[in-house]
Protein backbone atom coordinates (compact mmCIF):
# COMPACT_ATOMS: atom_id res chain seq x y z
CA UNK A 1 0.00 0.00 0.00
CA UNK A 2 1.27 3.39 -0.79
CA UNK A 3 0.23 6.79 0.42
CA UNK A 4 0.21 10.03 -1.37
CA UNK A 5 1.83 13.03 0.31
CA UNK A 6 0.37 16.22 -0.99
CA UNK A 7 2.67 18.35 1.11
CA UNK A 8 5.12 20.63 -0.59
CA UNK A 9 8.72 19.48 -0.54
CA UNK A 10 11.84 21.08 -1.97
CA UNK A 11 12.81 19.60 -5.30
CA UNK A 12 16.27 18.39 -4.28
CA UNK A 13 18.18 15.20 -4.83
CA UNK A 14 18.12 12.71 -1.97
CA UNK A 15 20.31 13.80 0.98
CA UNK A 16 21.15 17.09 -0.75
CA UNK A 17 21.44 20.29 1.30
CA UNK A 18 19.50 23.37 0.18
CA UNK A 19 21.55 26.11 -1.29
CA UNK A 20 22.20 29.02 1.07
CA UNK A 21 22.16 32.46 -0.44
CA UNK A 22 23.97 34.94 1.80
CA UNK A 23 22.12 38.18 2.68
CA UNK A 24 23.65 41.35 1.44
CA UNK A 25 25.65 43.21 4.09
CA UNK A 26 23.73 45.91 6.00
CA UNK A 27 24.54 49.45 5.08
CA UNK A 28 26.05 51.73 7.73
CA UNK A 29 22.84 53.77 7.77
CA UNK A 30 20.73 50.67 8.48
CA UNK A 31 23.04 49.67 11.33
CA UNK A 32 22.85 53.17 12.81
CA UNK A 33 19.04 53.24 12.66
CA UNK A 34 18.77 49.79 14.23
CA UNK A 35 21.12 50.68 17.08
CA UNK A 36 19.31 53.98 17.65
CA UNK A 37 15.92 52.25 17.76
CA UNK A 38 17.20 49.66 20.22
CA UNK A 39 18.77 52.32 22.42
CA UNK A 40 15.59 54.38 22.37
CA UNK A 41 13.51 51.35 23.33
CA UNK A 42 15.86 50.47 26.17
CA UNK A 43 15.91 54.04 27.46
CA UNK A 44 12.10 54.25 27.28
CA UNK A 45 11.73 50.99 29.19
CA UNK A 46 14.22 52.14 31.79
CA UNK A 47 12.45 55.48 32.19
CA UNK A 48 9.19 53.72 33.06
CA UNK A 49 10.79 52.14 36.12
CA UNK A 50 12.78 55.16 37.32
CA UNK A 51 11.46 57.19 40.29
CA UNK A 52 9.95 60.57 39.40
CA UNK A 53 9.32 63.82 41.27
CA UNK A 54 5.57 63.25 41.12
CA UNK A 55 2.98 62.18 43.67
CA UNK A 56 -0.08 60.15 42.71
CA UNK A 57 -3.48 60.40 44.36
CA UNK A 58 -6.00 57.58 44.00
CA UNK A 59 -9.27 56.60 45.70
CA UNK A 60 -8.62 55.18 49.16
CA UNK A 61 -10.77 53.06 51.48
CA UNK A 62 -13.95 54.38 53.07
CA UNK A 63 -15.20 53.64 56.59
CA UNK A 64 -18.68 53.86 58.12
CA UNK A 65 -18.31 56.16 61.15
CA UNK A 66 -21.49 54.62 62.56
CA UNK A 67 -20.03 51.12 62.27
CA UNK A 68 -16.85 49.21 62.97
CA UNK A 69 -13.42 48.90 61.41
CA UNK A 70 -11.54 45.63 61.02
CA UNK A 71 -8.17 46.00 62.76
CA UNK A 72 -5.30 43.72 63.71
CA UNK A 73 -3.74 40.77 61.92
CA UNK A 74 -3.70 37.00 62.27
CA UNK A 75 -5.27 35.77 65.48
CA UNK A 76 -5.69 39.37 66.66
CA UNK A 77 -8.18 40.41 63.97
CA UNK A 78 -11.16 42.16 65.55
CA UNK A 79 -13.90 44.71 64.92
CA UNK A 80 -13.69 48.04 66.74
CA UNK A 81 -16.37 50.71 66.91
CA UNK A 82 -15.19 53.87 65.18
CA UNK A 83 -17.23 56.26 67.32
CA UNK A 84 -18.32 55.28 70.82
CA UNK A 85 -20.24 57.59 73.18
CA UNK A 86 -20.76 56.98 76.89
CA UNK A 87 -22.51 59.08 79.52
CA UNK A 88 -25.80 59.56 77.66
CA UNK A 89 -28.34 57.35 75.85
CA UNK A 90 -27.32 56.40 72.31
CA UNK A 91 -29.51 55.20 69.46
CA UNK A 92 -28.95 52.89 66.48
CA UNK A 93 -29.08 53.96 62.85
CA UNK A 94 -30.11 52.02 59.76
CA UNK A 95 -27.90 54.04 57.44
CA UNK A 96 -24.20 54.68 56.93
CA UNK A 97 -22.01 57.77 57.24
CA UNK A 98 -18.84 56.93 55.31
CA UNK A 99 -15.68 58.96 55.67
CA UNK A 100 -13.60 58.94 52.52
CA UNK A 101 -9.85 58.82 52.06
CA UNK A 102 -7.18 59.25 49.42
CA UNK A 103 -4.24 56.90 48.95
CA UNK A 104 -1.11 58.88 48.13
CA UNK A 105 2.24 57.74 46.79
CA UNK A 106 5.34 59.82 46.17
CA UNK A 107 7.43 62.29 48.13
CA UNK A 108 8.59 60.86 51.46
CA UNK A 109 5.93 58.11 51.39
CA UNK A 110 7.01 55.93 48.44
CA UNK A 111 8.48 56.07 44.95
CA UNK A 112 6.29 56.99 41.99
CA UNK A 113 7.59 55.66 38.69
CA UNK A 114 6.97 57.11 35.26
CA UNK A 115 4.56 54.27 34.48
CA UNK A 116 2.54 55.17 37.60
CA UNK A 117 2.38 58.82 36.58
CA UNK A 118 1.30 57.94 33.03
CA UNK A 119 -1.45 55.68 34.39
CA UNK A 120 -2.65 58.46 36.70
CA UNK A 121 -2.77 60.99 33.84
CA UNK A 122 -4.84 58.55 31.80
CA UNK A 123 -7.33 57.76 34.59
CA UNK A 124 -10.20 60.06 35.63
CA UNK A 125 -10.02 58.56 39.14
CA UNK A 126 -6.35 59.40 39.72
CA UNK A 127 -4.18 62.47 39.68
CA UNK A 128 -0.44 62.97 39.20
CA UNK A 129 0.95 66.14 40.76
CA UNK A 130 4.42 67.43 41.53
CA UNK A 131 5.38 65.96 44.90
CA UNK A 132 6.27 69.45 46.13
CA UNK A 133 2.59 70.41 45.78
CA UNK A 134 1.39 67.49 47.90
CA UNK A 135 4.15 67.24 50.50
CA UNK A 136 6.06 69.97 52.33
CA UNK A 137 9.66 70.27 51.23
CA UNK A 138 12.34 68.29 53.06
CA UNK A 139 9.90 66.29 55.20
CA UNK A 140 10.78 62.70 56.06
CA UNK A 141 8.29 59.85 55.99
CA UNK A 142 8.32 59.72 59.80
CA UNK A 143 7.65 63.44 60.06
CA UNK A 144 4.84 63.18 57.53
CA UNK A 145 3.20 60.35 59.49
CA UNK A 146 3.55 62.24 62.79
CA UNK A 147 1.99 65.35 61.29
CA UNK A 148 -0.87 63.35 59.80
CA UNK A 149 -1.54 61.60 63.13
CA UNK A 150 -1.52 64.93 64.99
CA UNK A 151 -4.00 66.38 62.51
CA UNK A 152 -6.28 63.37 63.00
CA UNK A 153 -6.21 63.78 66.80
CA UNK A 154 -6.97 67.49 66.57
CA UNK A 155 -9.75 66.75 64.09
CA UNK A 156 -11.37 64.25 66.45
CA UNK A 157 -11.33 66.73 69.33
CA UNK A 158 -12.80 69.49 67.16
CA UNK A 159 -15.47 67.09 65.85
CA UNK A 160 -16.47 66.13 69.40
CA UNK A 161 -16.63 69.76 70.53
CA UNK A 162 -18.62 70.81 67.45
CA UNK A 163 -21.07 67.90 67.71
CA UNK A 164 -21.79 68.35 71.42
CA UNK A 165 -22.16 72.11 70.97
CA UNK A 166 -24.57 71.48 68.06
CA UNK A 167 -26.65 69.30 70.41
CA UNK A 168 -26.79 72.01 73.07
CA UNK A 169 -24.12 70.77 75.49
CA UNK A 170 -21.76 73.19 77.21
CA UNK A 171 -18.18 72.30 76.31
CA UNK A 172 -15.84 74.10 78.72
CA UNK A 173 -12.24 74.47 77.64
CA UNK A 174 -9.01 76.01 78.80
CA UNK A 175 -7.81 78.15 75.89
CA UNK A 176 -4.07 78.66 75.63
CA UNK A 177 -2.23 80.84 73.14
CA UNK A 178 0.06 78.60 71.10
CA UNK A 179 1.52 81.48 69.10
CA UNK A 180 0.60 84.47 66.99
CA UNK A 181 -0.09 84.73 63.27
CA UNK A 182 2.91 86.23 61.51
CA UNK A 183 2.60 90.02 61.08
CA UNK A 184 -0.64 90.14 63.09
CA UNK A 185 -0.83 93.02 65.61
CA UNK A 186 -1.30 90.45 68.41
CA UNK A 187 2.24 89.20 67.81
CA UNK A 188 3.52 92.31 69.60
CA UNK A 189 1.56 91.73 72.81
CA UNK A 190 0.63 88.05 73.34
CA UNK A 191 3.01 85.31 74.41
CA UNK A 192 2.88 81.56 73.89
CA UNK A 193 1.42 80.01 77.02
CA UNK A 194 -1.00 82.86 77.80
CA UNK A 195 -4.27 81.40 79.09
CA UNK A 196 -7.28 83.32 77.76
CA UNK A 197 -9.69 84.32 80.53
CA UNK A 198 -11.82 87.13 79.11
CA UNK A 199 -12.56 89.41 76.15
CA UNK A 200 -13.60 93.00 76.78
CA UNK A 201 -14.35 92.11 80.38
CA UNK A 202 -16.59 89.13 79.50
CA UNK A 203 -15.45 85.79 80.93
CA UNK A 204 -14.44 83.16 78.37
CA UNK A 205 -14.96 79.55 79.43
CA UNK A 206 -15.17 77.84 76.05
CA UNK A 207 -14.11 78.28 72.46
CA UNK A 208 -17.74 78.81 71.50
CA UNK A 209 -17.99 81.72 73.95
CA UNK A 210 -14.82 83.30 72.53
CA UNK A 211 -16.19 83.05 68.98
CA UNK A 212 -19.56 84.41 70.09
CA UNK A 213 -17.92 87.46 71.66
CA UNK A 214 -15.79 88.03 68.56
CA UNK A 215 -18.90 87.88 66.35
CA UNK A 216 -19.87 91.30 67.71
CA UNK A 217 -16.50 92.84 66.84
CA UNK A 218 -15.69 94.50 63.53
CA UNK A 219 -12.36 93.39 62.02
CA UNK A 220 -9.74 96.03 62.82
CA UNK A 221 -11.37 97.06 66.11
CA UNK A 222 -9.38 97.06 69.34
CA UNK A 223 -10.30 94.61 72.09
CA UNK A 224 -9.01 93.90 75.57
CA UNK A 225 -7.85 90.32 75.91
CA UNK A 226 -7.65 89.14 79.50
CA UNK A 227 -5.01 86.45 80.00
CA UNK A 228 -3.21 84.65 82.77
CA UNK A 229 0.56 84.72 82.36
CA UNK A 230 2.95 83.17 84.87
CA UNK A 231 0.17 83.05 87.43
CA UNK A 232 -0.76 86.72 87.04
CA UNK A 233 -3.79 88.31 85.36
CA UNK A 234 -3.05 90.74 82.52
CA UNK A 235 -5.15 92.84 80.17
CA UNK A 236 -3.70 93.05 76.67
CA UNK A 237 -4.80 95.59 74.05
CA UNK A 238 -5.15 93.68 70.78
CA UNK A 239 -6.09 94.96 67.34
CA UNK A 240 -8.24 92.34 65.61
CA UNK A 241 -7.70 91.06 62.09
CA UNK A 242 -10.06 89.45 59.58
CA UNK A 243 -10.42 85.70 59.25
CA UNK A 244 -13.13 83.92 57.26
CA UNK A 245 -15.09 87.15 57.02
CA UNK A 246 -15.16 87.90 60.75
CA UNK A 247 -12.99 89.42 63.44
CA UNK A 248 -10.08 87.30 64.64
CA UNK A 249 -7.50 87.77 67.36
CA UNK A 250 -4.61 86.77 65.13
CA UNK A 251 -3.43 84.04 67.49
CA UNK A 252 -3.31 80.26 67.40
CA UNK A 253 -5.36 78.78 70.23
CA UNK A 254 -4.88 75.33 71.75
CA UNK A 255 -7.97 74.09 73.56
CA UNK A 256 -7.96 71.62 76.43
CA UNK A 257 -11.58 70.49 76.48
CA UNK A 258 -13.58 69.25 79.44
CA UNK A 259 -16.14 67.19 77.53
CA UNK A 260 -19.45 66.48 79.32
CA UNK A 261 -19.61 63.03 77.68
CA UNK A 262 -16.98 60.38 77.09
CA UNK A 263 -16.52 60.24 73.30
CA UNK A 264 -13.95 57.79 71.92
CA UNK A 265 -12.96 57.78 68.26
CA UNK A 266 -10.74 54.94 67.03
CA UNK A 267 -9.48 54.51 63.51
CA UNK A 268 -6.33 52.93 62.12
CA UNK A 269 -4.29 53.66 59.00
CA UNK A 270 -6.04 56.97 58.38
CA UNK A 271 -4.56 60.39 59.13
CA UNK A 272 -5.13 64.04 58.41
CA UNK A 273 -7.96 66.41 59.32
CA UNK A 274 -10.51 65.73 56.58
CA UNK A 275 -12.68 63.18 58.45
CA UNK A 276 -13.82 65.79 60.99
CA UNK A 277 -17.24 66.39 59.48
CA UNK A 278 -18.15 62.71 59.27
CA UNK A 279 -17.01 62.06 62.85
CA UNK A 280 -19.13 64.98 64.08
CA UNK A 281 -22.19 63.72 62.18
CA UNK A 282 -21.74 60.25 63.68
CA UNK A 283 -21.71 61.69 67.21
CA UNK A 284 -24.85 63.72 66.48
CA UNK A 285 -26.57 60.68 64.94
CA UNK A 286 -25.75 58.40 67.88
CA UNK A 287 -27.05 60.91 70.44
CA UNK A 288 -30.39 61.65 68.75
CA UNK A 289 -33.31 59.19 68.89
CA UNK A 290 -34.43 59.86 65.31
CA UNK A 291 -33.19 57.53 62.59
CA UNK A 292 -32.04 60.45 60.44
CA UNK A 293 -30.61 58.40 57.58
CA UNK A 294 -33.44 55.86 57.32
CA UNK A 295 -31.16 53.40 55.52
CA UNK A 296 -29.40 55.88 53.23
CA UNK A 297 -25.68 55.54 52.55
CA UNK A 298 -24.08 58.98 52.73
CA UNK A 299 -20.38 59.60 52.24
CA UNK A 300 -18.55 62.85 52.71
CA UNK A 301 -15.47 64.77 53.71
CA UNK A 302 -14.44 68.07 55.24
CA UNK A 303 -12.40 69.51 58.06
CA UNK A 304 -14.36 70.93 60.96
CA UNK A 305 -13.75 73.71 63.45
CA UNK A 306 -15.07 73.68 66.99
CA UNK A 307 -17.72 76.19 65.88
CA UNK A 308 -18.96 73.73 63.25
CA UNK A 309 -17.47 75.40 60.16
CA UNK A 310 -16.67 72.87 57.42
CA UNK A 311 -13.40 73.46 55.59
CA UNK A 312 -11.84 72.59 52.25
CA UNK A 313 -9.86 69.36 51.76
CA UNK A 314 -7.59 67.85 49.11
CA UNK A 315 -8.31 64.97 46.75
CA UNK A 316 -12.04 65.58 46.40
CA UNK A 317 -12.18 63.89 42.98
CA UNK A 318 -10.63 60.69 44.31
CA UNK A 319 -12.97 60.75 47.31
CA UNK A 320 -16.01 61.01 45.06
CA UNK A 321 -14.80 57.91 43.20
CA UNK A 322 -14.18 56.05 46.46
CA UNK A 323 -17.69 56.88 47.67
CA UNK A 324 -19.33 55.66 44.46
CA UNK A 325 -17.21 52.49 44.49
CA UNK A 326 -18.30 51.64 48.04
CA UNK A 327 -22.02 52.05 47.47
CA UNK A 328 -22.79 55.62 48.56
CA UNK A 329 -25.75 57.36 46.94
CA UNK A 330 -25.01 60.78 48.46
CA UNK A 331 -21.88 62.82 49.10
CA UNK A 332 -21.44 65.80 51.42
CA UNK A 333 -18.82 68.14 49.93
CA UNK A 334 -17.33 71.28 51.51
CA UNK A 335 -18.64 74.39 49.78
CA UNK A 336 -15.09 75.57 49.12
CA UNK A 337 -14.39 72.40 47.10
CA UNK A 338 -17.29 72.95 44.70
CA UNK A 339 -15.18 74.24 41.78
CA UNK A 340 -13.32 70.90 41.75
CA UNK A 341 -16.53 68.87 42.06
CA UNK A 342 -18.24 70.26 38.96
CA UNK A 343 -17.81 67.83 36.09
CA UNK A 344 -16.16 65.17 38.25
CA UNK A 345 -19.17 63.47 39.88
CA UNK A 346 -19.49 59.75 39.04
CA UNK A 347 -22.81 58.54 37.65
CA UNK A 348 -25.28 57.63 40.36
CA UNK A 349 -23.77 59.84 43.07
CA UNK A 350 -25.53 63.01 44.22
CA UNK A 351 -23.44 65.74 45.82
CA UNK A 352 -24.70 68.14 48.50
CA UNK A 353 -22.81 71.35 49.27
CA UNK A 354 -22.30 72.09 52.98
CA UNK A 355 -20.48 74.86 54.82
CA UNK A 356 -21.30 73.94 58.42
CA UNK A 357 -22.19 71.01 60.65
CA UNK A 358 -25.72 72.40 60.98
CA UNK A 359 -26.15 72.33 57.19
CA UNK A 360 -24.76 68.80 57.00
CA UNK A 361 -27.13 67.67 59.75
CA UNK A 362 -30.09 69.21 57.90
CA UNK A 363 -28.93 67.44 54.74
CA UNK A 364 -28.85 63.93 56.19
CA UNK A 365 -32.26 64.49 57.80
CA UNK A 366 -33.68 65.58 54.45
CA UNK A 367 -32.08 62.62 52.68
CA UNK A 368 -33.52 60.17 55.20
CA UNK A 369 -36.95 61.76 54.94
CA UNK A 370 -36.93 61.59 51.13
CA UNK A 371 -37.01 65.38 50.88
CA UNK A 372 -33.58 66.02 49.41
CA UNK A 373 -34.58 67.55 46.07
CA UNK A 374 -34.11 71.09 47.32
CA UNK A 375 -30.67 70.57 48.89
CA UNK A 376 -27.87 72.82 47.53
CA UNK A 377 -25.45 71.28 45.06
CA UNK A 378 -22.14 72.35 43.58
CA UNK A 379 -23.55 72.91 40.08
Amino acid sequence: MTSTDHGLRPLLPDDAEPAVVPAPPASPRTVTLAVSALATALLGAAALVLPTAYAVRMPGPTEDTLGTQTVGTGDDVREEQLVDVEGAPTYPSTGELRLTTVSVGGGPVSDVFAADALLAWASPARAALPASVVFPQEVTREEQEEQSAAQMTSSQEAATAAALTELGYDVPATLTVAGAVEDAPAAEVVAAGDVIRSLDGQAVASYAELLDLLSGVTPGDHVVLGVERDGQERDLAVTTTEGDGRAALGVYVAADYDFPLDVTIKIEDVGGPSAGLMFALAIVDELTPEDELAGAVVAGTGTIDVDGAVGRIGGIVQKLRAAERDGADWFLAPADNCPEVVGAVPDGLRVVKVASLAEARDAIEAIGAGEADGLPTCS
